[in-house]
């Protein structure tokens, strides 16, 4: 019996970069300060400036006025859901940028 099970163990290793269990894509919601919420769909390694960009398109607002945040930390458009641990569901916040005193 111990030579049949010998062969299995590896196969999971060779697919490839990621775990089996994490799918292709994940599902985000972008929240802005008016309580609207906007859904997005993108791959774990796509940068997040093709949600921000998006999603500026989708509301009218110049991308330069808004602040995105997830877990109070400000986003850079170069990073990715991947290298920032989200999950699916998680949300990202939209704050628009005050100016003044």
């Amino acid at each position: 019996m111990s030579a049949t099970d010998g062969g299995r163990g590896g196969g999971v290793r060779e697919e490839g970069k990621k775990p089996p269990d994490q799918p292709a894509h994940i599902n985000l919601k972008v929240k802005g300060q008016d309580g609207n919420e906007v859904f997005f769909r993108i791959r774990h390694t796509t940068q997040l400036k093709k949600l921000m960009t998006a999603y500026c398109d989708r509301v009218s607002v110049d991308m330069n006025s808004i602040a995105f945040l997830f877990d109070g930390r400000r986003l850079r458009p170069e990073q990715t859901p991947e290298e920032l641990e989200m999950e699916d569901g998680d949300e990202i916040d939209a704050m628009l940028h005050q100016t003044g005193g």
